[in-house]
């Protein structure tokens, strides 16, 4: 019977060979064409708005989404990878799916605004998803400077999510029922 050998730790040059952090980069571009796409979208979520705090949480996020492409930026420097951007199939039908609410709803509506919530946090449960998924593969790589840059950005979805249930449950969803 054949045992099993401790292996030696791997170096930053032998992780950047594996095929986990080929997959990390791959996913971080996928990620990258998502937040770019996202500082677009959230614009025109802003404008449809009906609510103050809601338009003012999509101001808010777009800032912040603002940043999330930079902190990518930092992250593919770190990892020294050329920073591009491969098309993120799951963000397009995320915002194809707003921008179908939007068309589909009344414009000065609570029902609007409760769909655009909805559409909202999609989009974010799929960025805490991956991002993360992506913090994770960072720590088992050893790149804890690479884990902390995508923390960063995970804590702040969670928050804009919060944000967004919020405004949901504090009054959008209730006037929503009533027209």
């Amino acid at each position: 019977m054949a045992t099993k050998t401790a292996s030696a730790p791997r170096t930053r040059n032998q992780q950047a060979d594996s095929e986990l952090h080929n997959f990390l980069v791959d996913e971080l571009k996928d990620i990258y064409w998502a937040e770019q796409h996202l500082v677009k979208a959230l614009p025109k979520m802003e404008k449809a708005a009906t609510s103050k705090q809601l338009k003012e949480a999509f101001r808010k996020h777009t800032e912040e989404t603002k940043t999330h492409v930079t902190t990518l930026e930092q992250v593919f420097e770190a990892l020294g990878e050329k920073t591009s951007a491969k098309k993120c199939e799951a963000m397009e039908g995320l915002l194809a799916e707003a921008t179908t609410i939007m068309e589909d709803t009344e414009p000065g509506s609570m029902v609007r605004d409760a769909g655009l919530i909805l559409a909202a946090q999609k989009v974010e449960h799929y960025e805490i998803g991956t991002y993360g998924t992506l913090r994770t593969f960072a720590q088992h790589l050893g790149r804890t400077d690479v884990q902390q840059l995508l923390q960063r950005t995970l804590d702040n979805e969670k928050s804009t999510d919060d944000t967004l249930t919020k405004i949901a449950e504090t009054f959008v969803n209730e006037e929503a029922a009533e027209e």
